[in-house]
């Protein structure tokens, strides 16, 4: 087996020599790239394509959570939650480089606050959103453990009284009466899982194709056009099914493909926004938990660590266009004022906000009135073939990022018996990339000496890369020693080969892929202007791109962390 396969010139040659395929997958987010993922392994050449990067919208805009949804109880998906603790489970197991145990407090006000509220959302009658006591708490986290035991190890709740509360947590606000303390999950790097899917498929499944910034131009309705984003190339195939993962664009793409389908109504999104604060005083309180709890208005938020930061969200607010979605300033300020909520004595203010991100959940079609009580489970849409279309559609609407493999292992043996084919492999118990033979806590410094030992690289580069990239960095570290290497000037914890790396095997196209994706160097606030020159001049040398064509990605970045992300770089 080749040890890289997705170099996108090669990907391009094996497209122009394709005139059809199975199945075509739109969106390259978590639930495309799983339902790809689950396809190839059972042999069906399938091909997904992504307009942009991968994972570059909503998957890319998460709460960084795993999670198993505690509060979807109260509306009685219990089928949701038992899936979702499962699923976390797998990934905690499948993906230890990047998949992590989360300890979370919840502060509550009163002992038995919520129960008519609770009742009524659960039999559907629309209450709006209203805080919770400690026993609706200790009755949904009882049901929490016991999915939990089943599927996995993580350590049960506690109910913490008033003087436990205030002795873990003195700067709570002073309504905060009693607390509970849970395991959930957090990723490190969604983006860069999303890609690793990706890549085993290719490296496993060699008639299988995956393309980024290739979009779907039209169709004729036997026919579809594809062009690739990036030079304007058009190719032009024949397909059975066609599976539209486009989230939030999914009814956009439906009346692309068929002028019929183009007042169907399947998303109703709405938008979630987060903010990364350096606040090293909230970070220090935080010590390394996560807190969940419900705003003034009953909307529930979260703060945890995050890269030596902290991470703040969310908001839920429905959007009709999903093009062009950023955090806005009423946002940044009704997350700010949450956090006073909870902590009242804390100083913040916009000055503290290094990076900001929004996306568009992906949402099924909904009447209900706020948008907190539409339904968080997925499911799939079929669209059989017409007189204006010679091919079905099959529609991924709704999900969450902690079910994707089990989302997208529904979407697959849905496609599979369009096809007449069955399943033969499941990926149940199968790691995602850098998980792959990862060593345990106990087995790690062994790991990082050897290493360490075979390329000369000191056991402190190993352990960030291995912290990084999980057990990819043996391939990374083979190719950093292949040839002279250097620190980069502006950015000394990483190397130019590192990031070689990177663009030459992990189809990195733009400077955003490589910063915001592929690395968490914007993410994180350790962007300046002279790193961002440094970066985007590497990336031109391996592109082979003119002086001219250097300063145009150099600005295009610059603008979209200004426009996006609320960076605005500094010149140290």
């Amino acid at each position: 087996m080749a040890e890289h396969v997705g170099e996108r010139s090669a990907l391009l040659a094996r497209l122009r020599q394709t005139s059809h395929t199975p199945v075509l997958i739109v969106g390259g987010g978590i639930n495309g790239i799983s339902t790809f993922r689950e396809l190839a392994l059972q042999g069906i050449p399938v091909l997904l394509i992504e307009r942009g990067d991968w994972c570059q919208a909503a998957s890319g805009a998460l709460s960084r959570m795993i999670h198993g949804g505690l509060r979807y109880l109260e509306t009685g998906e219990f089928g949701l939650v038992k899936e979702a603790v499962e699923e976390r489970n797998r990934l905690l197991k499948n993906a230890p480089h990047c998949v992590f145990p989360l300890r979370t407090t919840v502060p509550v006000d009163s002992w038995g606050g919520g129960m008519i509220g609770a009742g009524k959302r659960f039999l559907g009658l629309g209450a709006s959103p209203s805080r919770r006591g400690a026993l609706l708490l200790r009755s949904g986290l009882a049901l929490y453990d016991a999915w939990s035991g089943r599927y996995g190890a993580l350590p049960r709740h506690q109910l913490n009284d008033t003087a436990a509360t205030r002795q873990r947590w003195p700067g709570f606000a002073d309504w905060v009466k009693y607390s509970a303390a849970y395991y959930d999950a957090w990723i490190t790097a969604p983006e860069r899982l999303g890609f690793e899917l990706t890549d085993d498929t290719l490296q496993a499944c060699p008639q299988a194709l995956a393309l980024n910034y290739l979009s779907l131009k039209h169709s004729d309705g036997e026919k579809i056009t594809l062009s690739d984003t990036l030079t304007g190339e058009e190719f032009t195939l024949q397909t059975h099914v066609v599976v539209n993962a486009t989230g939030a664009w999914i009814d956009r793409l439906n009346g692309a493909l068929s002028p019929t389908a183009a007042g169907q109504k399947l998303i109703g999104g709405t938008k979630g926004s987060h903010l990364v604060l350096r606040s090293p005083e909230l970070l220090a309180m935080l010590d390394g938990e996560m807190i969940y709890y419900e705003n003034r208005d009953g909307r529930a938020c979260l703060l945890f660590p995050w890269y030596g930061n902290v991470l703040a969200g969310t908001t839920d607010i429905r959007v009709d266009d999903p093009d062009g979605v950023i955090c806005e300033a009423d946002e940044q300020r009704y997350i700010l004022d949450s956090l006073r909520f909870i902590f009242p004595h804390l100083s913040l203010s916009d000055s503290d906000v290094l990076y900001t991100f929004s996306g568009v959940r992906p949402l099924p079609a909904s009447s209900a009135a706020t948008s907190g009580a539409i339904s968080r489970n997925h499911s799939l849409v079929l669209i059989p073939p017409g007189r204006e279309r010679d091919f079905t559609t099959l529609c991924l609407v709704g999900g969450k990022w902690t079910t994707f493999r089990s989302f997208g292992e529904e979407a697959a043996d849905r496609v599979l018996n369009l096809l007449g084919q069955r399943r033969k492999v499941s990926t149940k118990e199968r790691a995602i990339g850098g998980g792959r033979n990862y060593p345990g806590e106990a087995r790690k410094p062994a790991w990082i000496k050897a290493l360490s030992r075979e390329s000369g690289l000191s056991t402190e580069r190993i352990a960030d890369l291995l912290s990084r990239y999980g057990t990819r960095a043996q391939a990374m570290v083979k190719f950093m020693v292949s040839e002279p290497d250097a620190l980069l000037h502006t950015l000394p914890d990483w190397s130019r080969n590192e990031l070689r790396y990177l663009i030459r095997y992990e189809q990195v196209q733009t400077p955003g892929d490589l910063l915001i994706r592929r690395t968490p160097l914007a993410v994180s606030g350790q962007l300046t202007a002279p790193a961002v020159e440094e970066i985007t001049r590497l990336l031109a040398h391996e592109r082979g791109w003119t002086a001219a064509q250097s300063e145009q990605e150099r600005a295009a970045i610059s603008s979209q962390l200004r426009r996006e992300h609320g960076v605005h770089l500094s010149e140290v």
